[in-house]
């Protein structure tokens, strides 16, 4: 089972951890309690490191759903003698409603087996391989159960069928006739582990109470109204999915290490929170989700954040989702890594690099949310006109840029775009954080030479376009945020030249955009960006082309699974799923680029459409 296509995966979500569920019935990833905890489950990067199947051996069809408005995964599984309905779900809490989604997460993953026709042979195997992989813990038979503890980890699996157990290996075969059900769950134990295994008729509450959870968040949040609709409300879900309740913190994926070419080493590890997503990541939730999620992640940004400048200036690009500030990274070398990617990854080393974009994210942040922030504290005002003066003076120095690059520091044309966006949006701010008139004109006029820097040496005429880094020729597809966060109109003669040249020469035989082509310090190629490609579609329809913005759009949401799930990137080649999965940024992209299409469509009337 490992090394299954990423695509064959579904994601679960309690809004605290997650779970990767293959097509087939195999619960191959699971992080308890939270998306950063070592996992219990981790068949995807190696087959020691832990599955919970539940396995239909004859079935000759498999068809698969989120139930309406949910992320609670119903499988349909046919055989030659019957079907087989199983249902999966990460708990919610219960009378968890609306913006209490996750609130109060019982660390339960649920599974439900139900014939609906004729008769089906269903095969169970439990194998808890806790801390990545490097325990095989004791599995002991207790009421309705079986307990899992090996050093500080304890899972408690209830089952209403005896197990036999045999090299730390649950097994169970289970014949079932039509109108048959049988009721699992995984819990994750706290304190002494006395908790008590759940009955057959909990599992069934809690799961009827999760996916009412979930269709009450959905009801509450979901307003979108245009193209795309149903992916777009699915990525909406998918946010709140990588959201981590109690401090709102939104991870990049809920995976480690699935990479972004097979067998290469580009294999990080995402589930962190970074503050470069920010202001995108806002927008999305403004259109996919409600003005209360974007306000519970700006709160997380700011709170992790304040007043972390370093002596140098540095601003800390991202966190653990509990405001963690130390990622250290680190190998594991006991796991063969998805189709044998090594290495296998935890921590993130980014977390000390110097991105000095991070500036004009966290204050863009504050921008789209300007009308519901309210009177800043001053502790928060303070922090707030530091990180403009810090971007003001910074601004001209060399970094690691926005896509974390490991070679030397360069001078990046979106650092440059996003510093520049820091003193925009600050001007703009001036008056709610209480800034002084003096401290204003150095931001206008800061303002203007970073303007003037990127007109001059960020284009290049012999490119015929915006190019990576200062005076060079190299393309980027970051470049195609100028448009998005303002800097130039989209329809101004250097953009649509952009473009156009990121169009036709930083693409793949698909038409997929890749993020660059440079010599970035890190070994192995990598696949096109699903994001990049979404930012193509956008920067298309900002330009006036909305058939192309459409046609760019559609390449890109066709690379999503049978459930509406994106990956990082695609192969250039094959056109398989590649990279962490679901990836947030690809449906931040995808929100925001249907969003734009929208509203240019809006903008040229019905002729247009």
């Amino acid at each position: 089972m490992s090394g299954q296509p990423i695509a064959e995966y579904a994601l679960l979500s309690d809004c605290h951890s997650a779970a990767l569920v293959h097509r087939s019935g195999s619960v191959d990833w699971l992080c308890f309690p939270r998306f950063d905890s070592p996992s219990v489950l981790g068949r995807l990067l190696d087959e020691r490191a832990g599955h919970w199947s539940i396995h239909v051996p004859d079935a000759t069809s498999i068809r698969r759903r989120y139930l309406d408005d949910t992320l609670v995964l119903e499988t349909e599984l046919e055989t030659p003698q019957g079907r087989l309905t199983l249902t999966d779900a990460l708990a919610a809490g219960p009378n968890e409603r609306g913006h209490d989604l996750g609130a109060r997460s019982p660390h339960g993953l649920l599974r439900r087996a139900e014939c609906t026709a004729g008769t089906v042979d269903l095969e169970m195997e439990y194998a808890p391989r806790p801390d990545y992989g490097r325990l095989r813990p004791e599995l002991q038979a207790v009421t309705d159960g079986i307990q899992a503890a090996g050093g500080p980890f304890r899972l408690l699996l209830s089952s209403p069928v005896p197990l036999a157990v045999e090299d730390e290996i649950a097994k169970t075969r289970v014949k079932l006739r039509a109108g048959e059900s049988r009721a699992f769950a995984l819990q994750y134990q706290s304190g002494d582990g006395s908790e008590a295994s759940w009955t057959e008729e909990e599992i069934e509450e809690r799961l009827r109470e999760t996916v009412a959870a979930w269709r009450s968040w959905s009801e509450l949040h979901q307003r979108y109204d245009g193209p795309w609709r149903e992916l777009v409300h699915l990525s909406g879900r998918v946010l709140q999915g990588l959201t981590y309740q109690p401090t709102g913190a939104i991870v990049a994926a809920p995976t480690t290490s699935l990479p972004e070419t097979i067998g290469g080493g580009r294999n990080w590890d995402y589930r962190y929170t970074w503050i470069r997503d920010a202001s995108l990541t806002l927008e999305a939730l403004w259109v996919a989700a409600c003005p209360d999620e974007a306000r519970h992640f700006f709160d997380f940004l700011t709170g992790a954040a304040v007043r972390q400048l370093k002596d140098d200036g540095d601003l800390q690009i991202m966190f653990g989702v509990g405001g963690e500030r130390d990622l250290t990274e680190r190998e594991l070398p006991h796991l063969s890594g998805w189709r044998n990617s090594r290495p296998v990854r935890i921590g993130n080393g980014a977390w000390k690099q110097r991105q000095l974009d991070a500036y004009g994210e966290l204050l863009s942040a504050v921008h789209v949310l300007r009308d519901q922030e309210g009177v800043f504290t001053p502790a928060t005002s303070s922090f707030l006109i530091d990180v403009a003066d810090t971007a003001l003076k910074r601004w001209e120095e060399p970094d690691q840029g926005v896509w974390e690059t490991r070679a030397e520091p360069r001078h990046f044309l979106h650092s440059k775009l996003m510093c520049w966006v820091a003193l925009d949006r600050a001007v703009e701010l001036a008056g709610p954080l209480d800034a002084g008139g003096d401290r204003v004109a150095r931001w206008q006029q800061g303002r203007d030479e970073i303007r003037r820097a990127i007109l001059e040496q960020g284009w290049s005429e012999r490119v015929g376009a915006f190019t990576q880094v200062f005076g060079g020729a190299a393309l980027d597809a970051s470049a195609l945020l100028l448009p998005v966060v303002g800097f130039l109109p989209g329809d101004d003669a250097r953009v649509l030249a952009t473009v156009n040249a990121i169009a036709e020469r930083l693409t793949d035989s698909r038409g997929l955009v890749y993020r660059h082509k440079m010599d970035d310090g890190i070994e192995g190629a990598e696949g096109a960006f699903l994001l990049c490609t979404f930012w193509l579609a956008h920067a298309l329809a900002l330009g006036g082309e909305v058939a192309r913005a459409r046609e760019v759009f559609g390449r890109a949401a066709a690379f999503a699974n049978d459930l509406g799930l994106l990956a990082e990137e695609a192969d250039g080649k094959t056109g398989e799923l590649l990279g962490n999965f679901p990836q947030a940024f690809s449906h931040i992209g995808l929100v925001n680029a249907a969003w734009a299409i929208a509203q240019a469509e809006t903008a040229r009337g019905p002729s247009s459409q």
